[in-house]
């Protein structure tokens, strides 16, 4: 689903927001459907001129936060405002506000282009804006084409350009990468990163980090409905930076040790723990002294992938 409002009184350039101003706030916010907390006292910002990932499995919510915040699904609780306000209440939100929600929304025997200009009426869009958008997601030469004939990346091509026609200055974008190939994954992520440099906003969701880890800033991860993490992407790079992998019939024991010395670590095992910001010598020299028998010490490396995992995988 594209989303875009009628009557938006004419292309206006692109105003970035002004400094200071919150791009989206959510507060508290809450969704039940009958007996299922589908969201669950969610609070989070963005920062202008940023990428943000929303992350999540299948599931976690997200969908279901995005559309809250496009006005499409009614809160049980709490607030999700967009500029400040809710969608509802911004003037002219197509000159504000892109938003891609699915690439299913069209009609299969009207032309790309056609879809296009429909939607430039209905928004009081200049019909010269489809040309652009056109050009923008490079689908020109596909144009006149049926979209019942498109392929799914192309669909994806085609909600965004839905997305871009008022020129907004907040993207969001809902699995944007589905149907893509590498080149057209490729070209996303330097349409999106693009946008950002403009001072412009973009909230990107996925299930899967490893697709949006080359593109956002930040990076906001859910499950079952509640937030798990808030953080920049280097923050996160850095919890993947590994640490050593300890093998000790006395695990438990090495485990309760570390913990008393501040460090980070988890057991793996029975027999296994993981400990992050030590070396093998201080390992070695703390089981030493405690009398722990140690079988094996190694350096250990977590890709962001196993982190994402390890976070869901707490939550859950």
């Amino acid at each position: 689903m594209s989303v875009i409002h009628a009557r938006a009184s004419g292309l206006v350039p692109s105003r970035v927001s002004a400094t200071g101003e919150q791009v989206i706030a959510v507060e508290h916010l809450s969704k039940r459907f009958g007996g299922v907390l589908a969201v669950d006292d969610l609070t989070f910002r963005l920062k202008r001129g940023t990428v943000t990932g929303f992350l999540g499995p299948n599931g976690a919510g997200k969908t279901t936060t995005l559309r809250m915040l496009l006005g499409l699904t009614r809160p049980t609780g709490g607030a999700a405002l967009v500029f400040g306000m809710p969608y509802q209440e911004i003037p002219n939100p197509a000159c504000r506000v892109g938003a891609v929600l699915e690439a299913t929304d069209f009609h299969p025997g009207r032309s790309g282009r056609d879809h296009l200009l429909m939607l430039a009426y209905a928004a009081d869009l200049p019909a010269r804006r489809v040309e652009e958008v056109l050009s923008l997601v490079e689908l020109q030469g596909s144009a006149r084409r049926r979209v019942g004939g498109y392929s799914l990346g192309m669909r994806q091509r085609l909600g965004l350009a839905t997305a871009l026609l008022g020129d907004p200055e907040l993207l969001i974008l809902d699995e944007p990468a589905n149907g893509l190939d590498p080149e057209g994954v490729h070209w996303l992520r330097e349409f999106v990163r693009g946008f950002a440099a403009e001072g412009k906003t973009v909230l990107v969701s996925s299930h899967v980090l490893a697709e949006v880890a080359q593109t956002v800033d930040d990076v906001l991860i859910i499950n079952r409905g509640k937030l798990v993490l808030a953080s920049d992407l280097h923050d996160l790079i850095a919890r993947a930076g590994g640490g050593v992998h300890v093998v000790a019939p006395e695990a438990a024991r090495l485990h309760e040790l570390m913990l008393e010395q501040g460090y980070d670590t988890r057991i793996l095992d029975t027999h296994e723990l993981l400990v992050r910001g030590v070396t093998t010598a201080e390992v070695g020299e703390l089981a030493g002294g405690a009398g722990v028998n140690l079988h094996e010490l190694s350096t250990s490396t977590s890709s962001l992938e196993d982190v994402f995992l390890e976070l869901t995988a707490k939550e859950a």
